[in-house]
């Protein structure tokens, strides 16, 4: 259907009359653009401080209007701000959009500190508002699938885990990657959320966390593009590692590191009284997803739910489709809050030298709908 996919039909935003602006027209902006219309959400209206940039990105995909950002806060045929901004202004473009009257959904992380994120929800509350958060990749067919098994008992009660991103750094390839290095950046702030949310998602909420964390250079390099060979300093570690307590009982082994240039590990598993479990990308939306019994051997399980491509925007389709339903939406601020508290705790742990309890509770997010739900709608 929309998404050249046959079970497009288990998302219904056609009709619900809500309109999308996008403040921030950097790379991510891209797929959001190609995909929110497909979703049903049309975008009206791209913002960006560099005003050349969101003409460009206007034009590219179609978009009436590019404006300056308060020209689209203030515009009222935008009903949801789809904030793409980098993580440092996450915060204030939020707030300012709930203050306009919109609804919001924000890349990863939130905000950068927890006093502004929580800020967020109790606006959003305060207005009857709706905030909503990547990543979205928990809710495709291969996470979903993997939740569904997980929720069968394939791998009888959940005992353990290991979770791993590791890569060399974005600036090999990424234009203008300072912003990575810098506070509310690092492997932990731009890949941990994939992993935390994915985990969550999975376990339920995170009890308590320790962890250690350094960054093993005080510079990094810029390695493509106009800036390449420019240098820019490392304010935030590149390497953490982390354990996990869940408040349902299983220890999560998690390393994210923009420190090592090989490995052969796996990015995430869950260890279960009667198998195992391994995970596909969180950073993607399909599979593969395989499974061990007792046997020990390992198969690869065919995926039972939709939206096994790159599907971003979904998670702005579903908070539309929550706002009109009266729910929470799955990607949702309290999830982010949640996430985003882990991360800072984890970095305290690493400072203080001890395990640090997490305050901030949530509700794992509702299941998506399986290929063969009935209903029609999410």
């Amino acid at each position: 259907m929309r998404l050249g996919d046959p079970y497009m039909d288990l998302i219904d935003t056609e009709g619900l009359g809500m309109r999308a602006g996008i403040i921030g027209c950097g790379n991510i902006s891209g797929i959001y653009l190609k995909n929110l219309p497909k979703f049903g959400v049309p975008v009206v209206a791209v913002a960006d401080l560099n005003l050349d940039l969101a003409r460009a990105r206007a034009e590219e995909y179609g978009v009436a209007r590019a404006c300056r950002v308060e020209e689209l806060l203030a515009d009222s045929e935008v009903d949801v701000v789809v904030n793409l901004t980098v993580p440092a202004a996450h915060a204030e473009v939020a707030m300012a959009a709930l203050r306009a009257g919109k609804h919001v959904y924000n890349e990863k992380p939130l905000a950068t500190s927890l006093d502004d994120a929580r800020a967020l929800l109790a606006e959003a509350a305060s207005r009857g508002l709706l905030v909503g958060c990547a990543p979205d990749t928990v809710l495709g067919a291969g996470l979903q699938t993997c939740r569904a098994l997980l929720d069968e008992g394939q791998i009888g009660a959940p005992v353990a885990g290991t979770a791993f991103m590791l890569s060399g750094g974005p600036e090999s390839w990424h234009p203008n990657p300072a912003f990575f290095y810098a506070p509310g950046g690092g492997p932990l702030f731009d890949m941990g959320p994939y992993y935390l949310s994915a985990l969550i998602t999975m376990l339920g909420p995170v009890s308590r966390v320790t962890g250690f964390a350094r960054a093993h250079t005080a510079e990094r390099e810029v390695g493509s593009g106009a800036l390449k060979g420019e240098r820019f300093p490392v304010l935030t570690p590149s390497h953490v590692a982390g354990v996990l307590e869940f408040a349902s009982g299983p220890v999560v082994t998690l390393v994210t590191s923009f420190d090592v240039l090989a490995h052969e590990t796996p990015r995430l598993e869950l260890y279960g009284t009667e198998g195992a479990l391994s995970l596909p990308d969180p950073n993607t939306f399909g599979g593969p997803v395989k499974l061990a019994g007792r046997e020990r051997e390992w198969r690869t399980v065919e995926l039972t739910h939709p939206f096994d491509q790159n599907s971003r925007g979904l998670g702005v389709a579903d908070l539309v489709q929550a706002a009109a339903q009266g729910r929470t939406p799955r990607a949702s601020g309290q999830l982010a809050l949640h996430v985003l508290e882990v991360m800072h705790a984890l970095l305290q742990a690493a400072e203080q030298g001890r395990a640090t309890t997490i305050t901030s509770m949530v509700e794992r997010p509702d299941a998506m709908p399986s290929h063969t739900t009935s209903g029609g709608v999410l």
